[in-house]
């Protein structure tokens, strides 16, 4: 068991760098956008292995928080993006 925590740091790492790493580079507001929802997906992950590992649900109410944020980022883009494609 005490391989494990560290094998969780290092795959959910280097999945938050490459995601943002993608954040950064882009190329459109959509693949940021996707990136995003990836990153907290992410830390949404860590949070609940953590949990898991030191059996507890403190960290329960973070993670609604962290969903909501995701979920009303998504439908603001995709409006900011919907109202831009009727400009054309």
């Amino acid at each position: 068991m005490s391989f494990l925590l560290p094998a969780i740091y290092v795959v959910f790492s280097v999945a938050a760098l490459l995601t943002v790493i993608k954040i950064v580079v882009g190329p459109s507001i959509l693949d940021r956008a996707v990136a995003s929802d990836v990153l907290l997906t992410l830390v949404m992950c860590v949070l609940g292995a953590e949990m898991a590992i030191n059996h507890h649900t403190r960290t329960l109410p973070v993670l609604l928080i962290i969903a909501a944020v995701g979920v009303f980022g998504s439908i603001s883009i995709a409006r900011f993006v919907a109202r831009k494609d009727t400009e054309r």
